[in-house]
């Protein structure tokens, strides 16, 4: 009995040995892990510097090959149009992040201006249209994926600025807490079918609605939301509703 158990304590023994040997090789590994991982970061990031040095300008300017620049970065986990604070040295590198809050601010400047006129929705090639004309031609060109990424940058003000689709891949910008459903969706997608005009008899022929249905839609869209103007002299149905947000303006 007293060897089994003189046994089986060295053996308790070297195994607890072993465990030792076994962590402390994996923590060494580890070690070496680490630095060569290190290594590589710094190598990288120094690379990634340098050209994003060389090719500031085009970043800034050139809205394809900035968006090239943003996939290629993506697909590693870097996002170097984040703000300063998310950003680090890539805001500080690029000068990207004050570009993409100064977007965002004239984004907002478009949106407040126009806002008596739209009751808040905005067309997104008309919003690019208005903060490209703001910018001027020193600001370079802008794109929607531009103006989706700064509004992004805008939701913790929680103003309620958000991008919405309406169908057919078109996409309007919000800029109003509130939400929109989906018979204003359907109401917006015709009126940009028709300029900004809507009246019960196409939402009726084009989508089906029941004339009461299409009345209470519009009527909601006018007195509850003010997204959308009456004109009761409409030349051709006597009474027509007018949709800003999907209207064409010449300012």
């Amino acid at each position: 009995m007293h060897r089994r158990g003189g046994a089986g304590l060295a053996a308790f023994d070297r195994q607890q040995q072993s465990q030792r040997q076994f962590s402390e090789l994996s923590a060494t590994l580890s070690q070496s892990q680490l630095s060569n991982l290190h290594s590589q970061l710094t190598h990288f990031r120094t690379a990634l510097a340098a050209f994003a040095a060389t090719h500031r300008d085009s970043i800034r300017e050139d809205p394809a090959f900035r968006h090239a620049f943003q996939q290629m970065c993506a697909s590693i986990g870097v996002d170097p149009l984040a703000g300063p604070r998310k950003g680090g040295w890539w805001a500080e590198m690029l000068n990207l992040g004050d570009w993409q809050y100064e977007l965002g601010v004239q984004i907002v400047d478009v949106c407040v201006s126009t806002r008596e006129r739209n009751g808040g929705l905005i067309e997104m090639h008309e919003l690019i249209r208005l903060v490209s004309k703001l910018r001027g031609v020193k600001g370079g060109e802008i794109t929607e994926h531009d103006i989706v990424r700064s509004i992004k940058t805008l939701q913790p003000l929680g103003a309620g600025y958000e991008v919405v689709n309406i169908g057919d891949d078109r996409k309007m910008v919000r800029s109003v807490v509130k939400e929109l459903d989906e018979d204003q969706a359907v109401i917006l997608a015709v009126a940009q079918e028709n300029a900004g005009r809507v009246v019960e008899d196409l939402l009726i022929e084009r989508r089906g609605w029941a004339r009461d249905r299409a009345r209470a839609a519009l009527e909601n869209m006018l007195m509850r939301d003010g997204l959308c103007w009456l004109d009761e002299q409409d030349e051709r149905s006597g009474k027509a509703y007018w949709v800003p947000s999907a209207m064409q303006w010449d300012e």
